[in-house]
């Protein structure tokens, strides 16, 4: 693989330890003749570091040969969402609870040398596009994990209708619905009661919330394939439609939502080389100890 020379490090100075962690991490590439850019915004935090610092998220990315990460999944998808446009590969160090998605645990930085020397494998995971068209026109947003609609406050159930291609698929009262990736197959999705599945697989993975029916069960389609959705509920109660757990809006009556495959991919990169499904049992068993 590509040696790396540049690196885009993104901390979230939110989480525990995150601070402590970015700065072990910059003298280890930093000792690996690996040069460190950040974002202007934490200038002040590590005035004092050998990094470089750029104005936005965009040109911060464009400039490094590869993202790193520290903080939960969460920080790991919004760095995605610019860097799959861009090309640029992504590594996530875990500091939050989960971190599924994250490549490296904070004990396991000693690993971050071999990227200077090529010694990695990469791993590409496809992105939905989802377009929202409502009386004020079309707003367009891009997912690595999922997009949500749901009910608001109250206990109401909503009225949802699924068509793929211009055909029905189906009508479901529920608490909600979930459009997942493979790789957020095992996030809301699998909580909701969904099937997990192998994140470099192609597919969109429908799962209704809570749904007030003996037979409502997942659907699996086409990473070709076109779901329209609309939803409605009585006056008094709202619908919201939430894209990576990030963006957030309020659906109107008449409003219809796209799911599709993007056509970008998120590039991780692999430097430990299990298999999914190794890291699925240590996580989730890990989960439960942790209780």
């Amino acid at each position: 693989m590509k040696k790396i020379r540049t690196v885009a490090l993104i901390p979230n100075l939110t989480k525990k330890g995150a601070y402590a962690t970015s700065l072990k991490v910059i003298g280890i590439l930093r000792q690996s003749r690996m040069k460190v850019f950040m974002s202007a915004g934490v200038k002040k935090q590590y005035k004092d570091c050998v990094v470089e610092f750029r104005e936005d998220t965009d040109s911060l990315i464009s400039s490094a040969d590869m993202v790193l990460t520290i903080g939960g999944d969460g920080t790991i998808m919004h760095a995605a969402r610019h860097a799959a446009p861009l090309g640029k590969p992504l590594l996530g160090i875990n500091m939050g609870r989960l971190g599924f998605v994250a490549g490296l645990e904070p004990e396991e930085l000693f690993m971050l040398t071999r990227l200077c020397h090529g010694d990695y494998k990469t791993q590409k995971r496809m992105m939905l596009k989802v377009v929202h068209t409502s009386s004020d026109g079309q707003k367009e947003f891009f997912a690595i994990n999922d997009a949500v609609i749901s009910r608001g406050m109250l206990s109401r159930l909503i009225d949802i209708e699924v068509s793929l291609n211009e055909n029905e698929v189906g009508k479901y009262r529920a608490d909600g619905l979930i459009v997942s990736t493979p790789t957020g197959s095992s996030a809301y999705s699998l909580a909701a009661g969904g099937p997990v599945v192998e994140p470099t697989m192609k597919c969109l993975v429908m799962t209704p919330i809570c749904p007030h029916s003996l037979f409502a069960r997942s659907v699996i389609f086409s990473h070709r394939s076109e779901l329209v959705i609309r939803a409605s509920c009585d006056d008094d109660t709202q619908v919201f439609m939430t894209v990576d757990g990030a963006k957030t809006f309020v659906l109107g009556r008449n409003d219809t939502v796209l799911v599709t495959s993007s056509g970008l991919e998120a590039e991780f990169i692999d430097l430990k080389e299990r298999s999914f499904y190794t890291v699925l049992n240590e996580k989730f068993t890990e989960r439960i100890d942790k209780r």
